[in-house]
Protein backbone atom coordinates (compact mmCIF):
# COMPACT_ATOMS: atom_id res chain seq x y z
CA UNK A 1 0.00 0.00 0.00
CA UNK A 2 1.00 3.83 -0.43
CA UNK A 3 1.39 6.09 2.08
CA UNK A 4 -2.07 7.77 0.87
CA UNK A 5 -3.83 4.36 1.23
CA UNK A 6 -1.95 3.56 4.54
CA UNK A 7 -3.11 7.16 5.76
CA UNK A 8 -6.45 7.09 4.61
CA UNK A 9 -6.87 3.20 6.03
CA UNK A 10 -5.65 4.29 9.74
CA UNK A 11 -8.10 7.65 9.33
CA UNK A 12 -10.86 5.28 8.60
CA UNK A 13 -10.03 2.84 11.29
CA UNK A 14 -9.90 5.63 14.06
CA UNK A 15 -13.43 7.00 13.24
CA UNK A 16 -14.80 3.43 12.34
CA UNK A 17 -14.19 2.67 16.39
CA UNK A 18 -15.80 5.44 17.56
CA UNK A 19 -18.42 5.08 15.37
CA UNK A 20 -19.13 1.31 16.08
CA UNK A 21 -18.77 2.17 20.01
CA UNK A 22 -22.62 3.01 19.11
CA UNK A 23 -23.50 -0.20 18.10
CA UNK A 24 -21.89 -2.18 20.95
CA UNK A 25 -24.47 -3.62 23.29
CA UNK A 26 -23.46 -6.49 25.81
CA UNK A 27 -20.90 -7.44 23.21
CA UNK A 28 -17.38 -5.92 21.88
CA UNK A 29 -16.58 -5.04 18.70
CA UNK A 30 -12.77 -4.13 17.22
CA UNK A 31 -11.23 -3.31 14.11
CA UNK A 32 -8.49 -5.36 13.67
CA UNK A 33 -7.29 -4.24 10.21
CA UNK A 34 -8.69 -1.58 7.37
CA UNK A 35 -7.55 -2.30 3.73
CA UNK A 36 -7.98 0.26 1.39
CA UNK A 37 -8.04 -0.48 -2.56
CA UNK A 38 -5.55 1.91 -4.20
CA UNK A 39 -7.89 4.03 -5.96
CA UNK A 40 -9.27 4.84 -1.87
CA UNK A 41 -12.82 3.80 -3.31
CA UNK A 42 -13.54 0.53 -0.93
CA UNK A 43 -12.07 -0.11 2.07
CA UNK A 44 -12.63 -3.37 3.50
CA UNK A 45 -13.05 -4.03 7.56
CA UNK A 46 -12.00 -6.84 9.15
CA UNK A 47 -14.15 -7.02 12.06
CA UNK A 48 -13.59 -9.41 15.49
CA UNK A 49 -17.32 -9.54 17.30
CA UNK A 50 -17.20 -11.11 21.13
CA UNK A 51 -20.65 -11.30 22.42
CA UNK A 52 -21.24 -13.28 25.33
CA UNK A 53 -24.32 -14.65 24.83
CA UNK A 54 -22.81 -16.16 21.61
CA UNK A 55 -24.78 -13.46 19.18
CA UNK A 56 -21.42 -12.64 17.39
CA UNK A 57 -23.05 -13.97 13.91
CA UNK A 58 -26.36 -11.24 14.92
CA UNK A 59 -24.06 -8.99 15.42
CA UNK A 60 -22.14 -9.29 12.63
CA UNK A 61 -25.32 -9.52 10.59
CA UNK A 62 -26.60 -5.94 11.96
CA UNK A 63 -23.48 -4.09 11.46
CA UNK A 64 -24.09 -5.50 8.15
CA UNK A 65 -27.11 -4.07 7.54
CA UNK A 66 -26.33 -0.82 8.96
CA UNK A 67 -23.38 -0.36 6.52
CA UNK A 68 -25.53 2.78 4.93
CA UNK A 69 -26.11 4.53 7.96
CA UNK A 70 -22.15 3.94 9.32
CA UNK A 71 -21.18 4.94 6.42
CA UNK A 72 -23.06 8.30 6.60
CA UNK A 73 -21.85 8.99 9.68
CA UNK A 74 -18.22 8.50 8.61
CA UNK A 75 -18.53 10.62 6.02
CA UNK A 76 -19.48 13.85 7.80
CA UNK A 77 -16.22 13.36 9.49
CA UNK A 78 -13.98 12.51 6.98
CA UNK A 79 -15.30 14.88 4.35
CA UNK A 80 -13.11 17.21 4.13
CA UNK A 81 -10.11 15.01 3.98
CA UNK A 82 -10.87 12.56 1.49
CA UNK A 83 -12.11 13.56 -2.43
CA UNK A 84 -14.84 10.17 -2.44
CA UNK A 85 -16.44 8.48 1.05
CA UNK A 86 -15.27 4.86 0.37
CA UNK A 87 -17.73 2.20 0.09
CA UNK A 88 -17.77 -0.14 3.06
CA UNK A 89 -17.39 -3.73 3.54
CA UNK A 90 -17.36 -5.74 6.28
CA UNK A 91 -15.25 -8.91 7.18
CA UNK A 92 -15.17 -11.02 10.29
CA UNK A 93 -11.69 -11.49 11.56
CA UNK A 94 -11.36 -15.02 12.90
CA UNK A 95 -7.62 -14.35 14.06
CA UNK A 96 -8.47 -14.69 17.53
CA UNK A 97 -10.46 -18.35 17.20
CA UNK A 98 -7.65 -19.50 14.75
CA UNK A 99 -5.04 -18.51 17.23
CA UNK A 100 -6.63 -20.57 19.97
CA UNK A 101 -7.26 -23.38 17.77
CA UNK A 102 -3.69 -23.55 16.91
CA UNK A 103 -2.53 -23.19 20.65
CA UNK A 104 -4.30 -25.64 21.54
CA UNK A 105 -3.41 -27.98 19.25
CA UNK A 106 0.58 -26.92 19.96
CA UNK A 107 -0.42 -27.98 23.91
CA UNK A 108 -1.48 -31.33 22.91
CA UNK A 109 1.28 -32.18 20.88
CA UNK A 110 3.68 -31.59 23.32
CA UNK A 111 1.57 -33.48 25.64
CA UNK A 112 1.85 -36.28 23.19
CA UNK A 113 5.89 -35.61 23.06
CA UNK A 114 6.62 -35.51 26.84
CA UNK A 115 4.54 -38.89 27.08
CA UNK A 116 5.98 -40.55 24.52
CA UNK A 117 9.59 -39.01 25.74
CA UNK A 118 8.44 -40.62 29.51
CA UNK A 119 8.28 -43.81 27.80
CA UNK A 120 11.22 -43.78 26.03
CA UNK A 121 13.53 -43.10 29.06
CA UNK A 122 11.97 -46.52 31.04
CA UNK A 123 13.73 -49.46 30.51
Amino acid sequence: MSIRTERVASEIKKELATILQKYQKGNIITITNVKMTPDLSLARVNLSVFDPSGGEEATFNHLKEKKVQIRTELASIIRHQVRKIPEIEFYTDDSAEYSMKMETLFRKAKKIQSTQDEGDEQP
